[in-house]
């Protein structure tokens, strides 16, 4: 999981990998000698599902926070060599001028860990 922080504006990039093959949405082979082998799983109804199942996570999650969604979409992803699909999200403090406040950082890295965990991505 990658969490970045837009210095100047009250915005944050998450990039959550899929480490893990995920039945339940047809995602088997996870991991890909290149980026171009991920474009399928990207393209795929099971990947497009977990976007749903991913956004309807968030919109209950976030009516109780002071934090919007911007984007979400899918990713590729990559370490050491390999490329793997993933969810890559970003999130809006409301009302806010400058940098993300602290309590609002805290709240997207608990939003990110809470997707990661119940959409069993790791």
């Amino acid at each position: 999981m990658r969490i970045e922080l837009e210095p100047a504006a009250p915005v944050a990039e998450i990039e959550l990998p899929i480490e893990r093959p995920l039945p339940d949405y047809e995602l088997e082979e996870i991991a890909q000698p290149t980026p171009r082998d991920v474009d399928p799983l990207l393209a795929s109804q099971g990947f497009h599902d977990l976007l749903d199942e991913a956004s309807a996570i968030l919109e209950r999650a976030l009516g109780e926070v002071n934090l919007e969604l911007v984007q979400l979409t899918g990713a590729i992803c990559e370490e050491g060599g390999v490329y793997r699909p993933g969810l890559w999200l970003v999130l809006r403090e409301r009302d806010a001028a400058g940098p993300m406040s602290e309590a609002a950082r805290e709240r997207v890295r608990q939003l990110a860990e809470h997707l990661r965990i119940t959409l069993g991505l790791s």
